[in-house]
Order: C-alpha cells, then structure tokens, then sequence
C-alpha cells in the first residue's frame, strides 16, 4: 500500500483560520457603503481605523484596538474631509500618525492622541493639495520616512515630502504622469526603489519613481488586471483581475519580463474584486475576494511551479473590505503568524480573523518567526529623495528581543521588564531580583546542579521537536513508514512527559530552598 500526498512538505500547510470571539468583534460599527474597490480599514496594534458614513462629509473611526464590543453611537469620528474618505493608511513608523484621502481631491495626515477620543477631529496636521481629481489611493514609502504616494482622477501619482514645516502643503517634489487612465492599485518593492502599479487600462507597470521612468509594461490581453502587487525580493509580481470570460483570474509575472506571465490561473465566476496581500517574512500570499467569504493562502517558491495552494478559510459573512495586522501586533505565544479585520457592513461588524500555525509546544517558534520590518525608518525622506535605496530595518519577535513599538508612548504604559525576561530565560519566573541581591551559596549551588541536570534532556528534546515533529518531516509514502511516524512520536511524548515531571520536581525543590533561606534571613 502506498500513499501518495497531495502536497508538498511545508511548515505552514496545515495554516487554519480562526475566526475571534464574539467579544473580540467590534459590533455597530457603520461601515461606510462606498462602491470603491478598496481595503477601508488600516490596523496597527494600538489602533483599528474604519470609513464609516457620515453625514455632509468623509470619516472615519479611530478605535482602540482592546476596545472590543458594541460602539458608541455617539463615538467621536474624524471628519475633516468635505466628500466621501475612499483610503486611510497608518504610517508605518508612527502609530499615531494616520493619512486619508478623498472625493474633495486632498489627502490630510492626522495626528490620533493617544488616550481615547472625546470629541470629533476636523482639524488635521497636514493637507496636500495637487490633484485636479478625486484622490483614490494613498500608499507610505516603507523604508524612508515621511515620504507618501497619492493617486487620483486625474491619472497622476504624485510623491509627497511631509518632513517639512508647512501645515499645507500645495507642491508634490514629484509627479509621474505615465498612465493614460485611472491608477487602481500601487505596491512598492521590499527597498522602495521600484513601484508597481495596475490601471484601468489594464496595462501593469514597474516604474522608477523619483525617475518617473516606465522599466516595464504588460498589455497582456487576455488578463484584465486589477490589483497588482510585489512579492517581496522574489523579483516577481502577482495579479488579480479578471479573464475574457470574465472569470475571476490570478497571475504571476516576472519583474523583468511582463510580455507573458510565468503563471495564469481561474479561479471562480465571482463578480466581487480580489485583494491580493503578501507576507514578506514566511512567503505567504492570501487571495481575499470582496463579496464573499473566502480567504485563500499560497506558499510562493523561486522555483516552478511557484504558486502552491495551501488551503481556504470559508465564511458565511461576505466581506467588504479588509484590515490587517503588522507583525509586531500578533499573538506569537499562539503561533499566529497573520491577522485579518473583516469588515461586514451587512451585520455592523469587524471581525478579526488569526492565522495559526498548529504547533504542540507553547514556547516561541523562531522558525515560523524570522526578523521583520521594524517600526523605525531606514532612511530619511531627503535621503531617499537623493537616490540612497536600504531595505527595511529588522526586528525580532521574540518576547523579551527589545521594543518593536513604533514610538516610546503608547495607549497603556507597559512596565519594564528585563529583569523579568533574564529571570525567565533561566526559568526562575520573578524569583530570580530575590536571588540576584542576596545570592547564597546554596541557592548558587542548587541553580547549577539544576543546569547541568537540564543541559542534556534540553537538547534531546529539542532533537526529539526537530526530528520527530508531523509539521516538520516530509509525509511517509508508505504504511510501514506511516507506523513508524506513529510510534517514533509516541515514544517522543512518552520522553517529554518524564521530562516535564523532573523538572517541575526540581523547580519545587528549589522553590523550597529558596523560601527557607527567606524564612531564616527574616528570623536573624
């Protein structure tokens, strides 16, 4: 007998989505019933902001992100537009810094207090004035700071300089007039250098932007193109758009070849967009189709056939719109690797929806964490603006690895804790500050005989995690293999439970200790 799997071997083929709780939803929220093909929601881990209808104006929500449950309908909004908000997007090095663009054809950069909002904003920090047209689409540079893209109605996309002094600001330092029709979508790659945009014309161009210089162009006919998007330094783009059939369509491009693409796919006979979104750090790429319930993730590979299918998260609840989550926000002690905020108009509901790896072990994954974009700015916006390109400054997630906040304040101050970190790094929990100012001989003694004791079934479960683990191995082919599988991991829990009881023996033991010294100190 034989097994045949159907997939390849991979840490993240058994991702699932986890839809939050009720109580973890925010409920009554009026989400805004604009027909424009956009995400309406940016998140950062203080804040959710959402376009909402509002009356004689454009708005939208700032909510703090552990302000879960029913609304206030009195909650204050931010509605200093004159027409209809069609993008927000937070800066992504400063958490309290969040820009809009609108029907009134300005774009305004806001500063969010950070303590909850008791009344309205309508006065904002900066206003862009430039475009002839209604403003659609706003992007922030991800390595430079204070450097934003806009595009509108009138077929520009123009390149802004917030670092200077002028609270209104009338004169992009860069304007790129290389379309012939509206711009529908803009993704930038990993550095910045390049940025890829789709237009209505249905033509995907790679452009230099501070050269204003088209490098590539596809006019590939039988791919009506919607959303475009760079995957990270693969050198690669993906597509949505649809067919001549007008099937729901996905595409992969070289970067440096858009006369035919590497990879072309029908999905569905869905009418609703495609928002496609890449995660640079695990090569993940989730297709997220407006109107319906879906959520399909891929694995992207170098090599053919490129695209692999993972699985779909299915939903009754068809979504309009979509935030998601930075890395810095997510839940790791869950093995959460991604976040989405589903936006359901029909229900008044924005539901958060987690990605997660299944994994046995509660301690942190590095494998299914490598370093990240940090919240601080590679270079300044003159820099960029005289040609320097430098990727994104990195971070770990590792609990304890330092701050990944994007600036010092935050909604709710949080205590230090390196003392505390070191202590659970040598697994003493909060005892360890009581050690370290009076350290006895014995309790010394007692710490390393215990580390010498853990040093060698340390490792052999390490071993046992990395050799044995069902998410990790490549699938047995046959049954004999699929038998071993089964007993090589019942003998690794077996050994990881005896594991477990010593060393909860031991910690008692020395718990003990440390309490009667505490006892005979106090009594002398």
């Amino acid at each position: 007998m034989s097994w045949h799997p159907r997939y390849r071997s991979s840490k993240f083929r058994n991702v699932y989505g986890k839809a939050a709780s009720k109580e973890k939803c925010y409920d009554c929220v009026p989400i805004t019933h604009s027909v424009h093909d956009n995400h309406f929601c940016a998140v950062n881990p203080n804040f959710i902001a959402v376009v909402t209808e509002c009356v004689g104006g454009g708005a939208f929500l700032v909510i703090p992100i552990k302000q879960t449950g029913k609304l206030d309908p009195h909650y204050p909004k931010v509605c200093g537009h004159k027409g209809n908000v069609l993008d927000i997007k937070w800066n992504p090095f400063n958490d309290f810094v969040i820009a809009s663009c609108s029907e009134d054809s300005t774009v305004k950069i806001w500063d969010i207090p950070n303590q909850l909002l008791k009344r309205n904003i309508t006065s904002p920090k900066k206003e862009l004035l430039g475009h002839a047209g209604r403003v659609i689409l706003i992007e922030w540079h991800p390595t430079a700071d204070n450097i934003l893209f806009s595009s509108g109605y009138d077929y520009k996309i123009m390149i802004w300089n917030l670092d200077v002094k002028e609270a209104v600001i009338s004169k992009p330092v860069k304007i790129l007039d290389a379309h012939a029709d509206v711009v529908l979508s803009m993704s930038f790659n990993t550095d910045g250098s390049l940025l890829a945009t789709a237009c209505r014309d249905r033509k995907i161009r790679v452009i230099d932007p501070r050269a204003g210089a088209v490098l590539q162009e596809a006019s590939y006919k039988s791919h009506r193109v919607n959303k475009v998007l760079f995957l990270g330094n693969m050198k690669k783009l993906f597509s949505t758009g649809t067919s001549r059939w007008n099937n729901r369509q996905i595409a992969l491009w070289d970067q440096n070849d858009l006369s035919v693409p590497l990879l072309e796919e029908d999905l569905d006979g869905s009418s609703g967009l495609l928002f496609p979104i890449y995660d640079t750090d695990t090569h993940m790429l989730y297709v997220v189709g407006k109107g319906d319930g879906n959520i399909r993730y891929y694995e992207i590979s170098p090599e053919k056939p490129y695209l692999n299918y993972l699985m779909e998260y299915r939903s009754h609840l068809p979504q309009k719109g979509i935030g998601m989550m930075p890395k810095r926000g997510l839940d790791v002690s869950s093995c959460e690797i991604f976040r989405f905020y589903k936006l359901i108009p029909t229900k008044g509901l924005i539901e958060p929806i987690s990605m997660i790896v299944p994994r046995r072990s509660e301690s942190y994954q590095e494998d299914i964490y490598p370093l990240t974009a940090a919240a601080q700015p590679a270079l300044t916006a003159q820099q960029w603006l005289n040609g320097v390109n430098k990727g994104p400054l990195l971070v770990s997630l590792r609990p304890g690895s330092g701050a990944v906040n994007s600036i010092p304040q935050s909604l709710e101050p949080e205590p230090l804790m390196k003392t505390t970190d070191v202590s659970q790094q040598q697994g003493w929990g909060g005892r360890m500050p009581l050690e370290d100012k009076q350290k006895p001989r014995e309790i010394e003694d007692g710490r390393k005989q215990l580390k010498a004791e853990e040093k060698s079934p340390k490792n052999e479960q390490t071993c046992l995690s990395n050799c044995f683990d069902i998410f990790e191995c490549p699938p047995p082919k046959t049954e004999n293999e699929l038998l071993q599988m089964f007993y090589r991991q019942q003998e690794e829990i077996r050994r990881l439970r005896e594991l477990m009881i010593q060393r909860d023996v031991q910690i008692k033991q020395l718990e003990l200790e440390i309490r009667n010294l505490c006892t005979d100190t106090g009594s002398n």
